[in-house]
């Protein structure tokens, strides 16, 4: 039996070894969409072997190589990692089903590059959700920004290379001038960059230092998309829709609130930044980006560009909880890690088959479109429900628990603005419901006749949005995973 520590190298190693499959593939649709399937099947397969080991309170770490005293290439499974590495492996299964019904559908070009691509990008989160220390952290968090930027960037238009460019400047931006000064200096502080229980700058900085150097770890980790860095999100709509669910829910801002949430609790320390006040600031700006964003989102009449605010201000509930430092808000915030990865795929796999079966881009032209695709616009509803916070979707249980731990400090600056927010994400999504099953578009305006999209996206949208109900109801992995991060961060 192989140990855990060769399936962390296993989860590395074959994203990658699918690419290179996937590239000799290349002339041959059937096989190389083949390769792409066993390829994400495997991936998930490495991930659950090591997930037994970690629920029973294994820590399996491995070291490449170290590059200077204190600075090394390592990976540790924890258990904030274990779920992220779930998420992405599960969702790059029914990604990659609704990617070939998608790409073929819409006879898009370079389809080998954009599934190479894609598998690259699962290799190099992988070695985010598995870094062993925020030196390894930042080196496959660069390695992602790069390997989706000609997924970006694929329709290869001038409106394609400017959505990249923002993409590209803005992330990469600032990673090398806010997150990569932050890494120095916490080396240089505390001799390592470990992700540690309990964090490595106690009693080694002040109050106001500590405040200072979360910041640049913050807005230095932009895929968190936290304003005012958060541009580059809605830029990037320009990409087919598989590449927005891939930064939306698979890989990209999932990275962005996992590293935020990470370096919280496992190199400040939630207790050293709670006795500080170090956080109380990103509560503020962390609550004006979800209000902020939704607000945006509600006048949007593009619908990616809707749900691309939508994910902005999602994700900044992640931010916001983690930020509150209490046992509850943070394993809310974890949950919804897992919650707004479900919801947020499905609303834009729905997304995409609209614009596949219907060629419509605004929820203006949704008129009565639930009657010709009732399955695409079911799943987009449990979608939608996640994403305002109501049973029966797993949304509810993430906000459930943020909402306690905001209340039991009795920060009712936070409950504003998730009582605020939930009403506002009411306000931008039950009119598309509305207008997709009780709105009959005037005949003139109906177009070519269609019904569904291809089977296999819409097998995609369906099964996720399945998953949305079945983990409200059975959360108990990321429940587990997410205690488990809390009891053991003293």
């Amino acid at each position: 039996m192989p140990t855990s520590e060769q399936m962390i190298l296993a989860s590395l190693a074959v994203p990658v070894i699918g690419a290179m499959l996937i590239t000799l593939s290349g002339r041959a649709p059937n096989l190389r969409e083949a390769i792409t399937l066993l390829t994400s099947a495997a991936l998930l397969a490495c991930v659950l072997s090591i997930l037994p080991g970690v629920l029973d309170g294994a820590r399996p770490a491995v070291t490449l190589f170290t590059v200077l005293p204190g600075l090394q290439i390592a990976f540790n499974v924890e258990p904030l990692g274990m779920l992220f590495a779930l998420i992405a492996s599960g969702l790059w299964i029914v990604n990659s089903l609704y990617s070939i019904g998608y790409m073929r559908a819409n006879k898009e070009a370079h389809q080998t590059r954009f599934f190479v691509c894609f598998a690259l990008s699962l290799a190099a989160t992988m070695g985010i959700a598995f870094s062993g220390n925020l030196f390894t952290l930042f080196v496959f968090y660069e390695l992602l920004t790069l390997i989706t930027y000609p997924l970006v960037t694929h329709h290869g238009t001038e409106k394609a290379r400017h959505g990249g460019r923002t993409y590209l400047g803005l992330l990469m931006g600032t990673s090398i001038l806010f997150l990569l000064p932050a890494l120095v200096f916490i080396w240089y502080t505390a001799g390592t960059t470990d992700f540690t229980v309990g964090g490595i700058l106690a009693d080694k900085l002040g109050a106001f230092e500590l405040a200072c150097l979360l910041a640049l770890c913050v807005f230095g980790i932009g895929k968190a998309a936290l304003m005012p860095f958060h541009r580059w999100l809605p830029a990037a709509m320009v990409a087919p829709t598989p590449v927005s669910a891939l930064l939306h829910a698979v890989a990209v801002v999932k990275a962005g609130v996992f590293s935020v949430v990470k370096v919280i609790v496992y190199i400040f320390g939630v207790d050293t930044l709670a006795v500080a006040g170090a956080a109380n600031w990103l509560v503020l700006i962390a609550g004006f980006t979800i209000v902020a964003a939704s607000m945006v989102a509600l006048r949007a009449d593009n619908l990616k560009r809707r749900l691309a605010y939508s994910t902005i201000s999602q994700l900044s509930y992640v931010v916001m909880a983690a930020a509150l430092l209490t046992p509850l808000s943070m394993i809310g915030a974890v949950v919804h890690i897992a919650a707004h990865a479900l919801g947020k795929i499905t609303l834009f796999f729905a997304a995409g088959a609209i614009y596949t079966a219907a060629h419509k881009t605004e929820v203006s032209q949704l008129d009565g479109i639930g009657r010709r695709m009732p399955w695409t616009m079911v799943a987009f509803t449990i979608g939608a429900l996640s994403m305002i916070g109501l049973p029966p979707a797993v949304g509810f249980v993430s906000k459930w628990y943020m909402l306690s731990g905001a209340m039991a400090i009795q920060h009712w600056l936070a409950v504003i603005v998730i009582a605020a927010s939930t009403l506002l994400n009411a306000a931008y999504f039950l009119p598309i419901i509305y207008r997709a099953f009780f709105v009959v578009a005037p005949a003139d305006t109906h177009g070519p006749p269609h019904g569904e999209a291809p089977l296999l996206m819409v097998m995609a949208l369906t099964s996720t949005a399945i998953g949305i109900v079945l983990l409200a109801l059975f959360p108990d992995v990321p429940l587990a995973l997410a205690r488990q991060m809390m009891d053991t961060r003293e």
